[in-house]
Protein backbone atom coordinates (compact mmCIF):
# COMPACT_ATOMS: atom_id res chain seq x y z
CA UNK A 1 0.00 0.00 0.00
CA UNK A 2 1.52 3.28 -1.05
CA UNK A 3 1.45 6.42 1.39
CA UNK A 4 -1.35 8.10 -0.20
CA UNK A 5 -3.65 5.20 -0.23
CA UNK A 6 -2.70 4.35 3.02
CA UNK A 7 -4.01 7.97 4.14
CA UNK A 8 -7.34 7.67 2.15
CA UNK A 9 -10.31 8.12 4.31
CA UNK A 10 -11.97 4.55 3.54
CA UNK A 11 -8.57 2.52 3.72
CA UNK A 12 -8.51 -1.05 4.90
CA UNK A 13 -5.39 0.08 6.99
CA UNK A 14 -6.38 2.96 8.76
CA UNK A 15 -9.92 1.10 9.56
CA UNK A 16 -8.03 -1.82 11.23
CA UNK A 17 -5.45 -0.28 13.03
CA UNK A 18 -7.45 1.72 15.26
CA UNK A 19 -8.42 -1.26 17.19
CA UNK A 20 -4.58 -1.12 18.56
CA UNK A 21 -5.19 2.68 19.65
CA UNK A 22 -5.86 4.39 23.32
CA UNK A 23 -8.40 7.22 23.03
CA UNK A 24 -10.75 8.98 25.56
CA UNK A 25 -13.99 10.47 25.99
CA UNK A 26 -15.47 13.15 28.25
CA UNK A 27 -18.58 13.97 28.51
CA UNK A 28 -19.89 17.56 29.24
CA UNK A 29 -23.76 18.02 29.41
CA UNK A 30 -24.47 21.61 29.94
CA UNK A 31 -25.86 23.60 27.14
CA UNK A 32 -28.14 26.72 26.80
CA UNK A 33 -31.18 25.22 25.87
CA UNK A 34 -32.25 21.45 24.48
CA UNK A 35 -32.66 21.44 21.24
CA UNK A 36 -36.08 19.55 19.99
CA UNK A 37 -34.99 16.61 18.81
CA UNK A 38 -31.86 15.89 21.07
CA UNK A 39 -32.06 12.91 23.26
CA UNK A 40 -28.44 12.93 24.95
CA UNK A 41 -27.15 13.34 28.37
CA UNK A 42 -27.72 16.94 28.80
CA UNK A 43 -29.21 19.59 30.86
CA UNK A 44 -30.13 23.59 30.34
CA UNK A 45 -30.06 26.85 32.89
CA UNK A 46 -27.04 24.91 35.14
CA UNK A 47 -24.47 27.02 34.92
CA UNK A 48 -23.62 27.29 38.17
CA UNK A 49 -22.74 23.81 38.60
CA UNK A 50 -19.95 24.25 35.57
CA UNK A 51 -16.83 25.00 37.16
CA UNK A 52 -17.92 21.95 40.01
CA UNK A 53 -18.27 19.50 37.41
CA UNK A 54 -15.41 20.08 35.43
CA UNK A 55 -12.93 19.46 38.77
CA UNK A 56 -15.66 16.53 39.44
CA UNK A 57 -14.51 15.08 36.08
CA UNK A 58 -10.69 15.83 36.75
CA UNK A 59 -10.53 14.67 40.25
CA UNK A 60 -12.07 11.00 38.18
CA UNK A 61 -9.24 11.04 35.61
CA UNK A 62 -6.94 11.13 38.84
CA UNK A 63 -8.22 8.29 40.08
CA UNK A 64 -8.68 6.49 37.05
CA UNK A 65 -5.37 3.36 36.84
CA UNK A 66 -2.58 3.94 35.19
CA UNK A 67 -2.88 3.19 31.32
CA UNK A 68 -1.47 3.72 28.13
CA UNK A 69 -0.63 7.54 26.18
CA UNK A 70 -3.68 8.77 24.43
CA UNK A 71 -4.23 8.79 20.88
CA UNK A 72 -7.14 10.59 21.11
CA UNK A 73 -9.40 13.28 22.90
CA UNK A 74 -12.90 13.53 22.71
CA UNK A 75 -14.91 16.34 24.23
CA UNK A 76 -18.36 16.24 23.36
CA UNK A 77 -21.84 17.16 25.09
CA UNK A 78 -23.50 18.55 25.51
CA UNK A 79 -22.36 21.84 24.54
CA UNK A 80 -18.94 21.53 25.71
CA UNK A 81 -17.84 25.02 24.23
CA UNK A 82 -20.00 26.74 26.56
CA UNK A 83 -17.13 25.82 29.17
CA UNK A 84 -14.40 28.60 29.47
CA UNK A 85 -11.20 27.41 27.10
CA UNK A 86 -9.06 27.67 30.57
CA UNK A 87 -11.42 25.25 32.40
CA UNK A 88 -11.06 22.71 29.30
CA UNK A 89 -7.24 22.88 29.25
CA UNK A 90 -7.61 21.82 33.07
CA UNK A 91 -9.48 18.58 31.78
CA UNK A 92 -6.83 18.31 29.18
CA UNK A 93 -4.02 18.72 31.55
CA UNK A 94 -5.58 16.36 33.35
CA UNK A 95 -5.50 13.57 30.89
CA UNK A 96 -2.07 14.07 29.98
CA UNK A 97 -0.64 14.54 33.31
CA UNK A 98 -2.66 11.05 34.24
CA UNK A 99 -2.18 8.86 31.08
CA UNK A 100 0.39 11.19 28.30
CA UNK A 101 -0.74 11.98 25.34
CA UNK A 102 0.68 11.17 22.03
CA UNK A 103 2.68 13.20 19.49
CA UNK A 104 0.26 14.03 16.98
CA UNK A 105 -2.68 12.96 18.46
CA UNK A 106 -6.02 13.77 17.89
CA UNK A 107 -8.16 16.23 20.75
CA UNK A 108 -11.72 17.29 19.86
CA UNK A 109 -14.16 19.46 21.22
CA UNK A 110 -17.35 19.86 20.06
CA UNK A 111 -18.45 23.60 19.26
CA UNK A 112 -21.89 25.61 18.67
CA UNK A 113 -21.60 28.03 15.84
CA UNK A 114 -23.01 31.12 18.44
CA UNK A 115 -20.23 30.36 21.15
CA UNK A 116 -17.17 30.92 18.39
CA UNK A 117 -14.91 34.25 18.76
CA UNK A 118 -11.39 34.41 17.42
CA UNK A 119 -10.47 34.62 21.18
CA UNK A 120 -11.94 31.24 21.99
CA UNK A 121 -10.64 29.47 18.96
CA UNK A 122 -7.11 30.73 20.81
CA UNK A 123 -7.81 29.67 24.41
CA UNK A 124 -8.50 26.63 22.62
CA UNK A 125 -5.48 26.37 20.79
CA UNK A 126 -3.66 27.33 23.71
CA UNK A 127 -5.50 24.17 25.65
CA UNK A 128 -3.90 21.90 23.75
CA UNK A 129 -7.27 21.35 21.38
CA UNK A 130 -6.37 19.83 17.70
CA UNK A 131 -10.07 19.46 16.12
CA UNK A 132 -13.44 20.96 16.01
CA UNK A 133 -17.02 19.32 15.29
CA UNK A 134 -19.15 22.40 14.77
CA UNK A 135 -22.47 21.82 15.10
CA UNK A 136 -24.13 23.64 12.55
CA UNK A 137 -26.86 20.86 11.24
CA UNK A 138 -28.16 23.72 8.79
CA UNK A 139 -27.54 26.63 7.17
CA UNK A 140 -31.12 27.14 6.34
CA UNK A 141 -32.56 29.76 9.27
CA UNK A 142 -36.00 28.15 9.18
CA UNK A 143 -34.80 24.92 9.44
CA UNK A 144 -32.66 25.87 12.39
CA UNK A 145 -35.31 27.34 14.34
CA UNK A 146 -37.57 24.27 13.61
CA UNK A 147 -34.62 22.19 15.31
CA UNK A 148 -34.99 24.58 17.76
CA UNK A 149 -30.98 25.78 16.93
CA UNK A 150 -30.04 28.84 18.82
CA UNK A 151 -27.40 30.32 15.93
CA UNK A 152 -27.77 32.10 12.32
CA UNK A 153 -26.37 30.82 9.15
CA UNK A 154 -24.19 33.68 8.93
CA UNK A 155 -22.55 32.73 12.43
CA UNK A 156 -22.45 29.31 11.23
CA UNK A 157 -19.90 30.40 8.29
CA UNK A 158 -17.96 32.31 10.28
CA UNK A 159 -17.39 30.05 13.30
CA UNK A 160 -16.26 27.05 10.19
CA UNK A 161 -14.01 30.12 8.99
CA UNK A 162 -12.45 31.12 12.06
CA UNK A 163 -11.92 27.78 13.07
CA UNK A 164 -10.02 27.15 9.77
CA UNK A 165 -8.07 30.39 10.09
CA UNK A 166 -6.73 29.35 13.81
CA UNK A 167 -5.45 26.22 12.27
CA UNK A 168 -7.85 23.63 13.23
CA UNK A 169 -8.55 20.74 11.91
CA UNK A 170 -12.47 21.33 11.04
CA UNK A 171 -15.73 18.94 10.84
CA UNK A 172 -19.16 20.43 9.78
CA UNK A 173 -22.23 18.72 11.21
CA UNK A 174 -25.17 18.87 9.18
CA UNK A 175 -28.71 17.07 9.62
CA UNK A 176 -31.15 16.23 6.90
CA UNK A 177 -34.84 15.06 6.43
CA UNK A 178 -36.28 17.88 8.86
CA UNK A 179 -40.15 18.07 7.76
CA UNK A 180 -40.42 21.81 5.41
CA UNK A 181 -37.11 21.54 4.09
CA UNK A 182 -37.25 20.87 0.57
CA UNK A 183 -34.37 18.61 -1.93
CA UNK A 184 -33.66 22.66 -3.22
CA UNK A 185 -32.47 23.79 0.40
CA UNK A 186 -30.45 21.21 1.51
CA UNK A 187 -28.98 20.77 -1.73
CA UNK A 188 -28.28 24.76 -1.29
CA UNK A 189 -27.16 24.31 2.32
CA UNK A 190 -24.56 21.04 1.28
CA UNK A 191 -23.28 23.62 -1.45
CA UNK A 192 -22.74 26.55 1.44
CA UNK A 193 -21.19 23.96 3.79
CA UNK A 194 -18.73 22.80 1.23
CA UNK A 195 -17.80 26.38 0.19
CA UNK A 196 -16.13 27.01 3.76
CA UNK A 197 -13.96 24.11 2.30
CA UNK A 198 -14.25 21.56 5.41
CA UNK A 199 -11.68 18.79 6.46
CA UNK A 200 -14.64 17.00 7.53
CA UNK A 201 -18.19 16.41 7.06
CA UNK A 202 -20.55 14.59 8.80
CA UNK A 203 -24.40 13.98 7.78
CA UNK A 204 -27.35 12.72 10.00
CA UNK A 205 -30.86 11.83 9.16
CA UNK A 206 -33.43 13.72 11.68
CA UNK A 207 -34.81 11.04 13.98
CA UNK A 208 -37.63 10.87 16.27
CA UNK A 209 -36.38 10.06 19.57
CA UNK A 210 -38.83 8.93 22.17
CA UNK A 211 -39.26 11.49 25.38
CA UNK A 212 -38.05 14.74 22.92
CA UNK A 213 -39.80 17.94 22.03
CA UNK A 214 -40.03 16.34 18.46
CA UNK A 215 -41.36 13.16 19.25
CA UNK A 216 -43.89 14.90 21.29
CA UNK A 217 -44.84 17.52 18.46
CA UNK A 218 -45.20 14.21 15.58
CA UNK A 219 -47.31 12.95 18.52
CA UNK A 220 -49.25 15.91 17.88
CA UNK A 221 -49.72 15.76 14.30
CA UNK A 222 -46.48 17.37 13.21
CA UNK A 223 -45.18 15.98 10.37
CA UNK A 224 -42.33 13.49 10.71
CA UNK A 225 -39.48 13.03 9.05
CA UNK A 226 -40.44 11.39 5.49
CA UNK A 227 -37.90 8.14 4.37
CA UNK A 228 -37.94 9.15 0.74
CA UNK A 229 -36.77 12.13 1.06
CA UNK A 230 -34.11 11.50 3.26
CA UNK A 231 -32.71 8.81 1.00
CA UNK A 232 -32.53 11.57 -1.64
CA UNK A 233 -30.86 14.20 0.57
CA UNK A 234 -28.46 11.46 1.61
CA UNK A 235 -27.97 10.67 -1.77
CA UNK A 236 -27.22 14.62 -2.85
CA UNK A 237 -24.64 15.20 -0.35
CA UNK A 238 -23.11 11.85 -1.21
CA UNK A 239 -22.67 12.99 -4.54
CA UNK A 240 -21.65 17.02 -3.26
CA UNK A 241 -19.38 15.62 -0.87
CA UNK A 242 -17.26 13.25 -3.26
CA UNK A 243 -17.46 16.13 -6.24
CA UNK A 244 -15.40 18.21 -3.28
CA UNK A 245 -12.59 15.82 -2.62
CA UNK A 246 -14.62 14.12 0.41
CA UNK A 247 -14.23 10.87 0.81
CA UNK A 248 -17.29 8.35 2.88
CA UNK A 249 -15.60 6.61 5.61
CA UNK A 250 -18.45 5.44 7.38
CA UNK A 251 -22.17 5.84 6.61
CA UNK A 252 -22.55 9.39 8.44
CA UNK A 253 -19.06 10.48 7.65
CA UNK A 254 -16.79 11.55 5.17
CA UNK A 255 -13.11 13.50 5.18
CA UNK A 256 -9.94 14.31 3.62
CA UNK A 257 -7.19 12.74 3.71
CA UNK A 258 -5.50 12.87 6.97
CA UNK A 259 -8.55 14.31 8.52
CA UNK A 260 -10.52 10.87 9.40
CA UNK A 261 -11.85 11.16 13.05
CA UNK A 262 -9.64 9.02 15.37
CA UNK A 263 -11.70 8.79 18.43
CA UNK A 264 -14.83 7.21 15.86
CA UNK A 265 -12.45 5.02 14.50
CA UNK A 266 -11.15 3.46 17.42
CA UNK A 267 -15.22 3.09 18.39
CA UNK A 268 -15.82 1.66 15.15
CA UNK A 269 -12.46 -0.83 15.62
CA UNK A 270 -13.79 -1.89 18.80
CA UNK A 271 -10.13 -0.03 20.52
CA UNK A 272 -10.09 0.48 24.13
CA UNK A 273 -11.53 4.04 25.17
CA UNK A 274 -11.75 5.71 28.67
CA UNK A 275 -15.07 7.58 29.30
CA UNK A 276 -15.18 10.34 31.51
CA UNK A 277 -17.92 12.24 33.26
CA UNK A 278 -22.01 12.35 33.59
CA UNK A 279 -23.50 9.20 31.37
CA UNK A 280 -20.30 8.54 29.84
CA UNK A 281 -19.61 5.13 27.95
CA UNK A 282 -16.24 3.47 27.86
CA UNK A 283 -14.62 0.17 26.34
CA UNK A 284 -11.52 -1.44 27.95
CA UNK A 285 -10.42 -4.86 27.81
CA UNK A 286 -13.60 -6.25 26.59
CA UNK A 287 -15.93 -4.43 29.58
CA UNK A 288 -18.38 -1.65 28.46
CA UNK A 289 -18.11 1.01 31.00
CA UNK A 290 -21.04 3.45 31.88
CA UNK A 291 -21.23 5.78 34.49
CA UNK A 292 -24.29 7.38 36.07
CA UNK A 293 -26.66 9.45 33.99
CA UNK A 294 -28.07 12.01 36.53
CA UNK A 295 -25.49 14.98 36.77
CA UNK A 296 -26.15 15.37 40.80
CA UNK A 297 -25.59 11.88 41.21
CA UNK A 298 -22.28 11.93 39.47
CA UNK A 299 -21.50 15.15 41.51
CA UNK A 300 -22.50 12.98 44.79
CA UNK A 301 -20.54 9.98 44.02
CA UNK A 302 -17.32 11.61 42.49
CA UNK A 303 -17.34 14.15 45.43
CA UNK A 304 -17.57 11.17 48.18
CA UNK A 305 -14.36 8.98 46.31
CA UNK A 306 -17.20 6.91 44.74
CA UNK A 307 -16.23 5.56 41.57
CA UNK A 308 -19.40 6.81 39.42
CA UNK A 309 -20.06 3.99 37.50
CA UNK A 310 -23.40 2.62 37.27
CA UNK A 311 -22.93 -0.62 34.91
CA UNK A 312 -20.11 -2.58 33.58
CA UNK A 313 -20.90 -5.26 30.89
CA UNK A 314 -18.47 -7.68 29.59
CA UNK A 315 -19.55 -9.85 26.11
CA UNK A 316 -19.72 -13.27 25.60
CA UNK A 317 -17.61 -14.49 22.27
CA UNK A 318 -20.37 -14.38 20.36
CA UNK A 319 -21.73 -11.02 21.39
CA UNK A 320 -18.62 -9.43 21.05
CA UNK A 321 -18.40 -11.38 17.13
CA UNK A 322 -21.86 -9.59 16.86
CA UNK A 323 -20.83 -6.37 17.91
CA UNK A 324 -17.51 -6.38 15.67
CA UNK A 325 -19.59 -7.03 12.52
CA UNK A 326 -22.05 -4.62 13.26
CA UNK A 327 -19.73 -1.51 14.15
CA UNK A 328 -17.41 -2.90 11.52
CA UNK A 329 -19.97 -2.96 8.41
CA UNK A 330 -20.39 0.95 9.19
CA UNK A 331 -16.88 1.54 7.94
CA UNK A 332 -16.71 1.77 3.94
CA UNK A 333 -13.29 -0.11 4.18
CA UNK A 334 -15.53 -3.32 5.56
CA UNK A 335 -14.45 -5.67 8.13
CA UNK A 336 -12.72 -9.03 8.11
CA UNK A 337 -15.44 -12.00 7.55
CA UNK A 338 -14.43 -13.79 10.34
CA UNK A 339 -16.88 -16.82 11.44
CA UNK A 340 -19.84 -14.30 11.96
CA UNK A 341 -19.19 -12.49 8.71
CA UNK A 342 -19.24 -16.19 7.18
CA UNK A 343 -22.38 -17.15 8.51
CA UNK A 344 -23.96 -14.09 7.45
CA UNK A 345 -22.60 -14.50 4.27
CA UNK A 346 -24.25 -18.20 4.04
CA UNK A 347 -27.10 -17.23 5.70
CA UNK A 348 -30.43 -16.70 3.44
CA UNK A 349 -31.27 -12.60 4.51
CA UNK A 350 -27.14 -12.56 3.76
CA UNK A 351 -27.62 -14.45 0.28
CA UNK A 352 -30.84 -12.38 -0.66
CA UNK A 353 -28.27 -9.08 0.18
CA UNK A 354 -25.21 -10.13 -1.81
CA UNK A 355 -27.41 -10.70 -4.44
CA UNK A 356 -29.21 -7.74 -4.49
CA UNK A 357 -25.58 -5.96 -4.18
CA UNK A 358 -26.00 -4.64 -0.47
CA UNK A 359 -23.26 -6.27 0.66
CA UNK A 360 -20.31 -8.01 -0.87
CA UNK A 361 -16.83 -10.49 -0.50
CA UNK A 362 -14.08 -8.73 -0.93
CA UNK A 363 -11.50 -11.23 -0.62
CA UNK A 364 -11.64 -12.14 3.09
CA UNK A 365 -13.48 -8.80 3.99
CA UNK A 366 -17.36 -7.96 3.38
CA UNK A 367 -18.58 -4.36 2.69
CA UNK A 368 -21.91 -2.73 2.34
CA UNK A 369 -22.38 -1.20 -1.12
CA UNK A 370 -25.33 0.73 -0.38
CA UNK A 371 -24.52 2.65 2.71
CA UNK A 372 -28.21 3.39 2.69
CA UNK A 373 -29.48 -0.36 3.41
CA UNK A 374 -26.60 -0.70 6.24
CA UNK A 375 -29.47 -0.90 8.90
CA UNK A 376 -31.06 -4.13 6.58
CA UNK A 377 -27.56 -5.14 6.87
CA UNK A 378 -27.37 -5.20 10.68
CA UNK A 379 -30.82 -6.56 11.23
CA UNK A 380 -29.32 -9.16 9.47
CA UNK A 381 -26.45 -9.92 11.65
CA UNK A 382 -28.53 -9.41 14.95
CA UNK A 383 -30.78 -12.08 13.36
CA UNK A 384 -28.04 -14.52 13.15
CA UNK A 385 -27.98 -16.73 16.67
CA UNK A 386 -25.00 -17.62 18.85
CA UNK A 387 -25.33 -21.28 17.52
CA UNK A 388 -25.00 -19.75 13.68
CA UNK A 389 -20.96 -19.02 14.82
Amino acid sequence: MTTDESLRPDSTGLADAASSLAAAYVHIPFCARLCSYCDFNVVAGREDLVERYVLAVIAEIEREPAWRQLDAIYVGGGTPSRVAPALLARIVDALKRRFGIASGAEVSLEVNPEDWTPAVGAGLREAGFTRVSIGVQSFDGEVLKALGRRHTPEQAEAAVGGARLAGFSVNVDLIFGTPGESEADWAAGVARALASAPDHLSAYALTVERGTALSRAVAAGDPAPDADMQADQYEAVEEAAAAAGLVRYEVSNRARPGHTCVYNLVTWAQGDYLAFGAGAHGHRNGERVRNVRRIDAYLDRVEAGIRPVQGVERLDPWGREQERLLLGLRRAAGVEAGDGGIRLLESAWGIRLERAGVIERQGSRIRVLRPLLTDEVSRAVLALSRHDC
